[in-house]
């Protein structure tokens, strides 16, 4: 499953979004209003909650300064990975855009697929207010 979130300007360079996503305790500020629990466990790993959902521990897993970070499940029953890609516009400003790409059985797919795709467009909306 493929899922992708908006495309999203930001008003910083490349580097200073890529900077930003690199430290996995700025991603506190991207949660959504619904977060329930958000704890970071060692430099490049946390664990997050989302009412009534499980928690979901994340890792930094590939870091490409300044265009792409790849966070993926720690552990747990699903194998998924969360992609920041970085475009630049020019030296003040870029485009971000999240993408989640997970292997799910079909049930559990349709069931996710809604939740996630919510999820990820209010990180990606969350990055231009948080930086």
């Amino acid at each position: 499953m493929n899922l992708e979130s908006p495309k999203i300007n930001v008003g910083k360079s490349p580097q200073e979004v890529f900077d930003f996503l690199s430290d996995v305790k700025n991603f506190e500020a991207l949660m959504p209003e619904n977060i329930s629990k958000f704890e970071v466990l060692e430099k490049d790993k946390f664990l997050f909650a989302l009412k009534g959902m499980p928690e979901i521990v994340l890792e930094k897993k590939e870091a490409i300064a300044p265009n792409k970070i790849v966070l993926g499940a720690a552990g747990g029953k699903l194998d998924f990975s969360l992609i920041g890609n970085i475009t630049e516009i020019d030296e003040t400003s870029s485009e971000v855009q999240l993408e989640f790409t997970g292997e799910f059985n079909p049930m559990m797919a349709m069931m996710i697929k809604s939740p996630i795709s919510k999820f990820i467009e209010t990180l990606a909306t969350s990055i231009p207010n948080a930086i």
